[in-house]
């Protein structure tokens, strides 16, 4: 995992450069997914182990299964990074990408784990209130997690707040124990 990270991220910072000076970062964006989407994909994954398909062929494959989804950009970066044995690496480039993306826009995204679902206006509010301690315009990700008994467990970044009442309990049982 490290070094797929060590080899994705100087594609990531110069696509994300690239992205800024011509003013396309959304695009690129997409277009990342879609291309992580692809090569993640199992059947897609067993087409780029075989032996029997060159390189070059496989990048043309990733290209003919996006469509209309890569420009002539994206579409040389995809026979670069067949050329070069580097598509497995999509994925990591993509989300690296994103990071960097959500750094410039000052945006966040905030994995929130709640007992309960969450109604939108209980979002939107967490949301706003995420913002101003952060400073950033935040994006939440809910996921209801009942074994959690009550309350929420947010991530932000850095940033980790547990309100659940499975980890006041914890916390309550290792304070006991001492």
């Amino acid at each position: 995992m490290a070094e797929l990270s060590t080899v994705a991220r100087p594609y990531a910072r110069a696509l994300f450069e690239r992205a800024s000076e011509t003013g396309r970062l959304a695009e690129w964006g997409e277009a990342l997914r879609l291309a992580a989407a692809i090569v993640g994909d199992p059947a897609m994954r067993q087409v780029m182990e075989g032996a029997r398909i060159d390189r070059r062929q496989i990048g043309e494959i990733v290209i003919d299964v996006a469509g209309d989804g890569f420009d002539e950009e994206m579409r040389n970066l995809v026979r670069l990074l067949a050329e070069n044995r580097r598509l497995p690496a999509l994925p990591e480039i993509a989300a690296l990408y994103e990071h960097l993306r959500a750094e410039a826009e000052k945006q966040v995204e905030a994995e929130v784990e709640s007992a309960m679902p969450l109604d939108a206006e209980q979002e939107r509010n967490l949301a706003e209130v995420l913002s101003r301690r952060l400073g950033r315009q935040v994006r939440l990700k809910v996921e209801v997690k009942p074994e959690l008994i009550g309350g929420a467990v947010i991530r932000a970044g850095d940033l980790v707040i547990d309100g659940s009442v499975r980890g006041r309990l914890e916390k309550l049982a290792t304070t006991l124990a001492q």
